[in-house]
């Protein structure tokens, strides 16, 4: 069996009851000895709990003087990890309410040490199963295979809270982006375009209540969790309608001045002038790139070029039956555009503005 003691348990908690406690009896019977609790801004009367398990139970306790999300939480305890807690191998992140069964823990705690390389362990639920709740069964399932489709994210279970992170991967848990939910969303598809193994281990499907008592608002976060696609999409729409009207307006200008070329010319201008703020938004606000300038610039043209080139392609084609007609090349366009949109966000996601693997720990020594 696996010296548990080298990894430390993170609980990041909202207002607990008494299944906190249980929790952490739980895995101290298991073999955990090292455990951290992160009081996310707790009412006065939930701060027991907390007191408790600092004093009875030896836990190490972070308070937040007021409610600042899931993804902060996280985010105190690696800091905190990162200035007490070097000489552990790992740590693992569980919930409070009991839905994380100690053995379960424990396997993938296991699963992360076996790994030859740094790797993140992700505990996978089976949304298949008789006890799940509906809407967490829709859900899970929906987030699941949107993120497939748009991100390449191979993942059964995108909001699992049983997580495992070994020493080397802590540091690059600060940087990114998301404060509640969405920042473990977020955490997948940094890990993914860093090179970082998805690890998958299968565990109970707990549902107490019918998850009645989780944190989770289905609209509000939703739309974090949802948030890269959605700015994407935001960023997609705004770029496309610069690019349409200007191509609209240049194609029938070009034709007037009698231009041989006027489609591929006005194709060529417009999508220059979109591309410029295509690039900007997508590089600042939708990817959050920390590549080199001119290597998402380099990359993001020679996709540019081969979208121009595969658009003018495909709607000159499509409209030829057509004869010179406007209204044809424009419905065509629309058509093909559209299409070049999602293969545009996986190429840029996964390419265009990707962050250079680094080295991890295990890899260095």
């Amino acid at each position: 069996m696996a010296d548990f003691r080298s990894v430390t348990v993170v609980i990041p908690s909202l207002d607990p009851d008494e299944r906190l406690l249980k929790v952490i009896r739980g895995v101290q019977e298991k073999g955990f000895s090292d455990i951290l609790l992160v009081d996310d801004g707790s009412q006065p009367e939930n701060q027991h709990f907390f007191e408790t398990a600092q004093t009875e139970l030896g836990c190490e306790v972070l308070h937040h003087p007021k409610n600042l999300g899931k993804g902060r939480a996280l985010k105190t305890a690696f800091q905190w990890l990162i200035g007490n807690r070097q000489e552990q191998r790992g740590c693992v992140t569980i919930d409070g309410d009991d839905q994380h069964h100690p053995e379960d823990i424990a396997a993938c705690v296991e699963a992360m040490l076996s790994q030859e390389h740094d790797a993140l362990v992700l505990g996978v639920r089976d949304f298949n199963a008789d006890n799940v709740p509906p809407k967490s069964r829709f859900g899970n399932k929906l987030t699941s295979f949107v993120f497939r489709v748009f991100c390449g994210l191979k993942v059964s279970d995108t909001q699992t809270g049983l997580r495992v992170f070994p020493r080397g991967i802590w540091e690059r848990m600060l940087g990114i982006a998301g404060e509640r939910f969405e920042y473990e969303t977020n955490m997948l598809l940094v890990c993914k375009n860093a090179g970082i193994p998805l690890v998958e281990q299968t565990i109970r499907t707990i549902y107490i209540d019918e998850n009645k008592t989780t944190h989770f608002h289905p609209i509000k976060d939703s739309l974090r969790v949802y948030g890269i696609i959605l700015k994407f999409f935001l960023s997609s729409v705004l770029s496309f309608l610069i690019d349409y009207v200007l191509y609209n307006v240049f194609n029938v200008a070009f034709k007037s001045m009698g231009f041989a070329k006027h489609l591929f010319l006005a194709t060529v201008l417009a999508r220059i002038l979109s591309s410029i703020f295509n690039f900007t938004f997508n590089r600042k606000a939708v990817f959050r790139s920390k590549a080199p300038l001119a290597i998402t610039v380099a990359r993001y043209y020679i996709l540019w070029a081969v979208q121009l080139m595969t658009s003018y392609i495909l709607v000159a084609l499509l409209s030829k039956p057509f004869g010179d007609s406007t209204l044809a090349q424009a419905i065509f366009k629309l058509i093909v555009d559209t299409f070049l949109y999602f293969i545009s966000f996986r190429v840029q996601q996964a390419w265009v503005f990707r962050d250079e693997p680094q080295k991890n720990e295990k890899e260095r020594s």
